[in-house]
């Protein structure tokens, strides 16, 4: 086992736009004052979702789908794994974790198309309680996955924050992914940025 890279720019970089985006929104849902912030926030979600979501087919091998997305069989095997204390390692996403992203990317294109339309008056108080609850539900994903993240750093002896900030984790040489990907990086903040001041606008 040795320090290969395992992810890519556009995912490292999403993921922590998604991570920002979602704690600003939190944070400035309940002020009038901050509703501008709220919006561009959440529209980053949005924006950084729909990204996610063909890069899940074009992106690097622990980017996509099919690397990460398993049955129920293979969760409750993992989750089992997880109960003995000897979890199965996995390169890239494990299959918790998987269902857990794929949770948060449909979650978060949700709550905030309902908020968008919130926002440009398409509809009335009931939008307002779907929005709440769907970013009640988003919230309990995201306690749910930090701790998935806690207990495998833990249990696995490898720090899964610090490699989803540097792109390493461990694993053989064979399974090291070719390039990082910069120049979708660079795409994936011009998109960003772009469909937030859209939305948000």
């Amino acid at each position: 086992m040795k320090n290969i890279l395992v992810w890519d720019w556009p995912v490292r970089l999403g993921h922590w736009l998604m991570v920002g985006g979602f704690i600003l929104a939190w944070l400035t849902s309940e002020s009038e004052t901050w509703r501008l912030v709220h919006a561009f926030s959440g529209s980053v979600v949005i924006a950084v979702a729909l990204f996610r979501l063909p890069w899940g087919f074009i992106g690097s091998r622990y980017a996509r789908f099919v690397d990460f997305v398993r049955g129920p069989g293979s969760v409750v095997d993992y989750l089992r794994s997880l109960i003995r204390l000897e979890p199965d390692h996995h390169t890239g996403h494990n299959p918790a974790g998987g269902w857990a992203i794929m949770l948060l990317l449909a979650l978060g294109i949700a709550t905030g198309l309902v908020g968008w339309a919130m926002y440009n008056e398409l509809g009335g108080e009931w939008l307002e309680d779907l929005h709440e609850g769907l970013a009640a539900t988003m919230l309990t994903v995201v306690f749910i996955h930090v701790a998935g993240v806690i207990s495998g750093s833990l249990l696995h002896g490898e720090n899964l924050v610090r490699a989803m900030i540097t792109g390493h984790k461990q694993g053989s040489p064979e399974e090291a992914i070719p390039s990082a990907r910069p120049l979708a990086a660079i795409f994936l903040l011009v998109w960003v940025a772009a469909a937030s001041w859209w939305l948000a606008s």
